[in-house]
């Protein structure tokens, strides 16, 4: 208080001193900013600076994978006061994974968002690293203490966008073009497959593996040959997906996408695809980190969400879509969101017939480790 006090005098006597009223108003803005935060009236304190990491295996403007993780980036970028988000591309599944993700910690960043299924390793060598860096994985199957993974449960939609598959051919040939037989590729292929022939037993569907997230030559070249086979619907399991589309589509091939709502690359062959949305779950977790509470949050385990939860669904139907094969997805969609079908549940055979699941759905993580195509799928995991 004394010294309050002394400042306030002081600056009226520079005021009787300049002799202006102007001043006088300067003095009492001055001394109003003086107070106290805690005192009736004062500012609110503003948000503490945050800024958060993103990497990514490919291009923010893909139509598809990436671009989906971007946008839950921007929807950071505008729902989280006081925060500044970084952004890399193209970063390769390998040790560029690891300095990006370094440079990004250089650059300010507490959180740090690696997005691809390679990106893993990575991931936890530098969070090994940076105790005081928080991590989320996306896909991953492995946690540490501040490293958590998140993803959705993408196949429920592609059963679903399967069905729609399975109602459209004419040829009961169904085209699916993946990037690499890992897990996550396995039961997007299977229930996409699973859905077809639910609503369609003679639908038979052929994937050929690219080995890669986004190659534009290999997908333009297998898509071809899926044409040539006589697939009338194309389907996809690729970060981008705008080549495979337009290529189905040239080919006179209907057209299923993934990750993302391409349909504008091709309208009239679109029927539909599954895909993410990150936006409301990535706003939540870093508001969740800046408050402190990640260790006791669901993100510092392996989270997993759903059709439920908003995290997955499926994209517009296209003109390809009749009013019939609408009717039927969107009823599939509501009983695969009130849990009345499971699109895993046994008896489900393998390529071989033999019976992988017999009774209900496995739980997720079991899921997560399917490593066979089931029945009615044609393709080499070699």
């Amino acid at each position: 208080m004394i010294e309050a006090s002394r400042s306030a005098s002081d600056a009226w006597r520079v005021v009787r001193a300049c002799g202006g009223r102007v001043l006088a108003l300067v003095a009492i803005l001055v001394l109003a900013g003086c107070g106290d935060a805690g005192e009736p009236g004062a500012q609110a304190p503003r948000p503490q600076a945050l800024t958060v990491g993103f990497i990514y295996v490919g291009s923010i403007h893909d139509r598809g994978y990436n671009q989906a993780a971007h946008e839950g980036a921007l929807a950071v970028r505008r729902q989280v006061p006081g925060t500044r988000v970084l952004e890399t591309q193209h970063v390769p599944e390998s040790r560029a994974a690891a300095t990006a993700m370094e440079e990004l910690i250089a650059r300010g960043a507490t959180i740090v968002f690696a997005t691809s299924f390679g990106h893993l390793d990575a991931a936890l060598e530098v969070a090994a690293r940076h105790p005081t860096v928080t991590f989320l994985h996306q896909g991953g199957q492995q946690t540490a203490a501040n490293l958590g993974t998140y993803f959705g449960s993408i196949w429920d939609a592609e059963y679903a966008a399967g069905q729609a598959a399975g109602l459209s051919t004419r040829s009961d040939r169904l085209g699916f073009v993946a990037a690499y037989p890992i897990s996550q590729s396995l039961l997007t292929i299977n229930a996409f497959a699973l859905g077809a022939r639910s609503v369609n037993p003679a639908a038979r569907t052929r994937v050929l593996f690219t080995s890669s997230w986004c190659s534009p030559r290999k997908q333009r070249d297998s898509t071809r040959r899926l044409l040539r086979w006589g697939a009338d619907v194309v389907a996809q399991h690729q970060d981008c997906t705008a080549t495979v589309i337009r290529t189905a589509a040239a080919g006179g091939a209907r057209v299923v996408g993934f990750h993302h709502d391409a349909r504008s690359v091709a309208p009239k062959a679109w029927l539909t695809g599954a895909r993410f949305r990150w936006d409301a779950l990535f706003v939540d977790m870093v508001r969740t980190i800046r408050a402190g509470r990640f260790a006791t949050s669901r993100y510092a385990g392996r989270l997993r969400l759903g059709l439920r939860d908003g995290a997955v669904g499926l994209s517009p139907f296209g003109d390809a879509a009749t009013p019939a094969i609408r009717r039927t997805v969107r009823q599939t969609l509501t009983s695969l969101r009130d849990g009345t079908l499971r699109p895993f549940t046994g008896p489900v055979r393998d390529q071989a017939g033999r019976v992988r699941i017999r009774g209900p759905q496995p739980s997720v993580t079991d899921l997560e480790e399917i490593d066979y195509l089931v029945e009615g799928v044609s393709g080499d995991l070699r």
